[in-house]
C-alpha cells in the first residue's frame, strides 16, 4: 500500500506517512486505493476478538510492517488492562432507536484512545527499527491532547509538544494532561483558541527545514495512523449490531453512524468504511453552534470561521472552525484529483471560501453525508431525556450526535451514535443538565488536585520554535 498526498506526491508507505505528519507541499496523506471488504470477508472478521481486528484492519493499511509484528503492537494498545470494557466497545441502548457505540472506556476516557494507544506503539516500533527519534507538536480542543500523551508518556524515542487553547478546556481535561510530570511531555497553553493552536502546528509543519531538523510529526488527526485505527471501531460496530440478523440478511444489512464532529477526523473515518464495503446507510455529522462543517454539508459553502469568531461552547472539544480532515473527503469529492484539490485549497486561502455547491446532491446520495446543529440547551435537554428514557448518562458531545441522530433514525435501521468522552470529564453541564451535584470519585479529585506543569505563551510563532529548539529530542 502506498499513500499520495492530497496535492500530488507520492509519500512511502505506512511508516513513512505515520511519522511524517503533513505532507511536504501542505496536503494529507490518503492511500493510493482504499482496499475492499467484501461479504464473505465481513463475515469471516466477525469471531475475531478486537485487537484481532484490529490486526486485520490496520493490515490492509499497513502494508510494510509484518503481520506477526502488527498482532503484537495492538494486543500491546488494546489489552494489559488498558480498557475497562470486557468487549472494549460495547454497544447499549439508549432509546428512541439510537444504540450507543461505548468508545470511551480507555486511559482517558475519551474515544481518542481508541486510535492513540495503537498509534503510541506503532510510532515506538517504526522509531525503533529506524534508529530514529520523534518530537510530536500537536494541537487540542480537549481529548486528543491527554489521550496522545497518555499513550507517549516515558516513551524515550518521542517528545510532546501538545498546544491547547487557554481557558477553553473542562478542569477534568486541563487536569489530564497537565497533571503529567513525564520529562518528554510538554504542555503549552496558547492564548486564543483551538484554530489558533492548529495553525501554528500547520506553519511549522510546513517549514520543511524546521521540521527536519527537529524531526517533528503529528499525532492529531491528520495522522493517518489514526484514521486507520479509527475505521476498526465502525466495522466492530457493524459486527455487533448485525450479529442478531439472520445470515442469510446480513450482507445487505446497512446500520447509521451518528458522529459529533470537530476536525472531521472521526467521520472521516466512517467515510472511509463505507466506501470499503461496510454497509453504513448514513453517516450523520453533529456540530455545536460552531456549525461550519454543519453549513457546508447543507449549502456546499465551506467557510471557516476567524478565531475571534469562534465560540467557546459547552461541548468544547467541538470549537472548531477548520476542519483538517475535510481536505481529504473533498479529495473524494473531486475524483482523487490533486491539482483540483489543490486549487480548492489555494481558492479558501484566497476568498476564505471554498465553493462546492455543485456537489451539494452528491453529499448524501453518493456519500450518504448528512447533517445537523445541536446548541446548549439541545444538550441539557439530550441529556436529561436519554437519562430518563435509558439510564445512561451522556457527555455533551455525545448529546450533540445524539439530538442531531434523532432526526434522521429511520425503521429498520440501528443508529448508532458514537461516544466521545464520558460524562464525568464535564461535571458541571451534567450537573447542570440532570439538576444533581455530581461529587467526583475519590480518583477524579485526586486528579483534579494534583500539581501542574503547563507553559503559557502567546500566540506567536517565534516563542514556540524558540522553546521547540531548546527541549526538542535529538537524533
Amino acid at each position: 500500500m502506498q499513500y499520495i498526498s492530497t496535492r500530488g506526491g507520492t509519500l512511502g508507505q505506512f511508516s513513512d506517512v505515520l511519522l511524517e505528519g503533513l505532507a511536504p507541499n501542505g496536503g494529507l496523506a490518503v492511500p493510493e486505493h482504499l482496499p475492499r471488504l467484501s461479504t464473505s470477508e465481513l463475515e469471516r472478521l466477525r469471531p475475531l476478538s478486537y485487537p484481532e481486528l484490529a490486526t486485520e484492519i490496520i493490515g490492509l493499511f499497513a502494508t510494510d510492517i509484518p503481520r506477526d509484528d502488527l498482532a503484537r503492537l495492538t494486543a500491546a494498545a488494546y489489552g494489559g488492562g488498558k480498557f475497562s470494557a470486557d468487549k472494549i466497545a460495547p454497544l447499549s441502548d439508549l432509546g428512541d432507536g439510537m444504540t450507543l457505540v461505548g468508545l470511551s472506556e480507555g486511559p482517558t476516557l475519551a474515544f481518542k484512545d481508541m486510535a492513540m494507544q495503537f498509534l503510541g506503539e506503532a510510532l515506538e516500533y517504526v522509531l525503533a527499527k529506524d534508529d530514529r527519534v520523534l518530537n510530536v507538536l500537536g494541537a487540542t480542543s480537549g481529548d486528543t491532547g491527554s489521550a496522545a500523551e497518555h499513550a507517549l508518556r516515558g516513551r524515550e524515542r518521542v517528545a510532546v509538544f501538545m498546544l491547547s487553547p487557554q481557558g477553553r478546556m473542562s478542569a477534568f481535561q486541563r487536569a489530564q494532561m497537565y497533571s503529567l510530570q513525564d520529562e518528554n511531555v510538554h504542555n503549552i497553553a496558547v492564548e486564543g483558541v483551538f484554530d489558533d493552536c492548529q495553525n501554528l502546528v500547520k506553519r511549522l509543519n510546513t517549514d520543511l527545514d524546521f521540521k527536519r531538523a527537529h524531526s517533528l510529526g503529528a499525532v492529531n488527526s491528520i495522522n493517518f495512523g489514526r484514521i486507520s485505527a479509527q475505521i476498526v471501531y465502525y466495522v466492530w460496530a457493524w459486527l455487533r449490531a448485525t450479529d442478531s440478523v439472520d445470515a442469510a440478511e446480513r450482507s445487505t444489512f446497512e446500520v447509521s453512524f451518528a458522529v459529533p464532529s470537530g476536525n472531521f477526523g472521526n467521520i472521516l473515518s466512517g467515510h472511509y468504511a463505507r466506501s470499503m464495503g461496510v454497509p453504513i446507510r448514513r453517516l450523520v455529522l453533529a456540530t455545536n453552534e460552531n456549525n461550519v462543517l454543519d453549513e457546508f454539508f447543507r449549502t456546499g459553502h465551506y467557510r471557516p470561521r476567524s478565531s475571534a469568531n469562534t465560540l467557546a461552547t459547552s461541548s468544547p472539544s467541538m470549537d472548531v472552525s477548520r476542519a483538517s480532515n475535510l481536505e481529504r473527503f473533498v479529495f473524494d469529492l473531486l475524483g482523487r484529483d490533486p491539482e483540483r484539490t489543490a486549487a480548492a485549497w489555494h481558492e479558501l486561502e484566497e476568498r476564505d471560501e471554498i465553493d462546492l455547491s455543485a456537489h451539494l446532491e452528491r453529499f448524501e446520495s453518493e456519500f450518504g453525508l448528512v447533517s445537523g446543529t445541536s446548541t446548549h440547551d439541545d444538550r441539557l435537554a439530550t441529556i436529561r431525556e436519554v437519562s430518563a428514557a435509558s439510564g445512561v448518562t451522556i457527555d455533551p458531545h455525545t448529546a450533540d450526535g445524539a439530538k442531531v441522530a434523532r432526526a434522521h433514525v429511520e425503521d429498520g435501521i440501528p443508529m448508532l451514535v458514537l461516544e466521545t468522552a464520558k460524562p464525568q470529564k464535564f461535571a458541571d453541564l451534567i450537573s447542570e443538565a440532570l439538576g444533581t451535584t455530581v461529587q467526583p470519585d475519590a480518583e477524579t479529585q485526586s486528579l483534579l488536585d494534583a500539581p501542574q506543569r503547563v507553559v503559557e505563551m502567546p500566540d506567536d510563532e517565534h516563542a514556540l520554535r524558540v522553546y521547540i529548539e531548546e527541549h526538542a529530542l535529538q537524533a
